[in-house]
């Protein structure tokens, strides 16, 4: 099947290449400053634990339409303690844009952010968990 240039198998491109996205969105994230990893969450922990493969581990990649390049990011990470959210969130926002245009081609229409945790830096001492989830920050990304 053949549209504008394009192979699917049966199987589709669209989803092997959801997981490529996601990858890269994953280390732009991972490499922002006061990032400290990406949140897997509990349905990604109980699918590895059962033997099922999980992509995009803390990432999730949409596309907009059937035969659109415009994808939809949302990354979810855990914070240092000690960084302001807003401003971590936005340096997210633009290095996953910019990455995953750079490196796919694609057109990213949206990175959201979603802080999960905050956690200390195990630099200084023992590493503790914030006891709930922070909060969200997201939205469209501004070019």
């Amino acid at each position: 099947m053949d549209h504008h240039g394009r192979t699917y198998s049966i199987k589709g491109e669209r989803a092997m290449s959801q997981g490529f996205i996601a990858q890269y969105a994953a280390k732009a994230a991972v490499h922002t400053e006061g990032v400290c990893s990406l949140n897997t969450g509990i349905v990604t922990s109980i699918k590895e634990a059962i033997g099922l493969e999980h992509e995009g581990h803390g990432v999730r990649v949409v596309f907009r339409g059937d035969d659109s390049d415009d994808v939809i990011i949302t990354v979810y990470i855990d914070v240092r303690f000690g960084y302001v959210m807003p401003e971590v969130a936005w340096s997210v926002q633009e290095r996953v844009k910019k990455d995953v245009e750079r490196y796919t081609g694609l057109n990213v229409d949206a990175v959201n952010v979603h802080v999960m945790r905050v956690l200390e830096d195990k630099t200084k001492g023992e590493s503790r968990d914030a006891e709930e989830a922070v909060g969200d920050v997201t939205g469209e990304v501004r070019q």
